[in-house]
Order: structure tokens, then sequence, then C-alpha cells
């Protein structure tokens, strides 16, 4: 199994060791922050105390941007990379800034953490000035559907927590910035026939809505969901909704519709906040 640090973990080594260095140390002797990051099974929940927000001297965290402000999907089996980027300021300018994302009720008790994968670095974020006083560091985070989500209550809101420290030693520590959604991949299929069919004739559609469960790594049906069934004529760019069906016991979706023109029948699913909306790609069917 492989091992992960943990927010608490990382929280109190940088409050209590790596951020409170003395100012008259930190031009020649910064430390390695990641270096002073414990770690443990990403099984374990988090159980060592984590302090609250914390600021020493006058470094501000300013913004704090997850993978583009997209959601975060991941699939069953493939690692997702993703980067957060930390905006900080100080008036000695900044040396360090990196986020971790953590899940659960409160930082003392989270269950989940996805972390940089930088930590074995001497500096965690790549880190670009604007100022002298500003820069923004980005960081690469991965989360592995096989080791840090590990169940599917995982997926959903997560809170970013951040630390920043400047050349002088100052820093500043947000348990909960901002928050970020992790999501179960989904996937969405269409079949229309017959094909070709005669005009105001029956067309029977069928589907299926899935999504990725991360504690067996495989798909499966995503019941009681309310799809869309959308059609786009022949020459047209646009769909429009003809009806809305929901997803039965295991996931299927199944309807009529009477044939008028060509074109394309699609199912579209508009997402919840553990599952992301999904577009089946368009099946078409000629209409004689």
């Amino acid at each position: 199994m492989r091992i992960r640090a943990t927010v608490a973990a990382v929280t109190g080594a940088l409050a209590l060791s790596a951020l409170a260095v003395p100012a008259a140390q930190a031009d020649d002797q910064m430390p390695n922050l990641a270096s002073l990051v414990p770690s443990t099974s990403k099984a374990t929940p988090f159980a060592a105390a984590a302090p609250a927000d914390e600021t020493v001297g006058d470094t501000k965290i300013t913004s704090v941007t997850v993978n583009g402000g997209k959601n975060i999907v991941v699939g069953t089996t493939v690692k997702k990379s993703f980067t957060v980027s930390v905006t900080a300021t100080d008036p000695e300018g900044i040396h360090d800034a990196y986020p971790v994302l953590w899940h659960g009720t409160d930082v003392d008790n989270a269950d989940g953490a996805i972390v940089p994968e930088s930590l074995d670095q001497e500096f965690v974020g790549d880190c670009t000035n604007s100022s002298a006083t500003t820069a923004t560091c980005k960081v690469t985070l991965v989360a592995d559907p096989a080791v840090d989500l590990y169940s599917n209550i995982l997926a959903g809101t997560w809170k970013v927590w951040v630390g920043a420290i400047g050349n002088d030693g100052d820093y500043i520590i947000r348990d909960a910035y901002k928050t970020a959604k992790v999501q179960r991949a989904s996937k969405l299929t269409v079949n229309a026939s017959p094909e070709p069919v005669a005009k105001g004739k029956t067309i029977t559609v069928t589907g299926k809505l899935s999504r990725a469960n991360w504690e067996d790594h495989k798909y499966h049906g995503y019941t009681n969901q309310p799809v869309k069934l959308q059609f786009r004529k022949k020459g047209s760019d646009t769909y429009s909704t003809v009806k809305t069906i929901t997803s039965n016991s295991t996931g299927e979706l199944k309807t009529t519709v009477k044939a008028a023109t060509d074109g394309y029948f699609r199912y579209s699913f508009a997402g919840t906040t553990t599952t992301p909306a999904v577009n089946a790609a368009g099946d078409f069917v000629d209409v004689r």
C-alpha cells in the first residue's frame, strides 16, 4: 500500500516547525517544507490535532484556483493529475506555497486527503514572481482511485487547505480557504432503433447511465436519475429536449417516440454533486 501524507500531519508540521523559522535564518536556512511532513496510511482517519487558521507576520494568500476552476473527475483506474495555483504576497517576497485537498467535517477528523506529488522536493510549489512581493505557486496534485479515493463516500465537496511562507519566515495557514468538487466519472450511452424507420412509426430509444465505483473499480448503473432525451435535426447544430425520463434500478434508460424527420437522438444527464454531467454521442436515425 502506498503511503500518503495526511492533512493533520501537514498542518501540524508546517505550523509548528516548517513555517515557524526565525527571520534571521530565513535568507540562508529556509527549510524544506515538504521534508517535515510525516506520512500515514491513506485509510487512517486523521487523528492528530491540526492548528486552526493561523497567521504569523504579514504573509497573505490572495487567491487559490483548483483545476482551472473545473471539477475534478476521476474514473476507476487512471490517476487524475490536476494543478492548484496559489497566489500569495509578503513584503519580503514569497518562498513557497502549496495546498492539500481534504474531505470531512473538519480537518481534525478528515477521512481523505489528496496531497502534492512534489512533497519530496525542496520546493513544493513552482513559484513565479509577478512582483517583488507577490508570487503564484503552481502545484500538481494526483488523485489516485486505487489509493486516495478508497470509498464512494469521498465523492462530492472537498475543502482546500493552503499554506504560504514568505522569504522572511512569516507564514499563513488556512484550513478551508475554499472548496472543490471531486466526482465519480460518468458514462452515458444511447441507441435508437429501428434504422431506417418509416415516418410515423415508433422509434425505441435505449441507453444506460453509469458512473465509476471507487470501491470495486468498475462502472455501475446510476439509478433513479432524471435524464433528458434530446433530438437534433439533420443539418442543425442544436439539440432540443423531447422528454425527461428516469433511469431504472440498474441505470438503464428506455422510451419511445414517433419518427418524424432525419436526425440524431441522444441522452443528456445534468449531473449531481458527486457525478459530472454527461451527454451520449448522437445516434442518427434515417426516416423514410
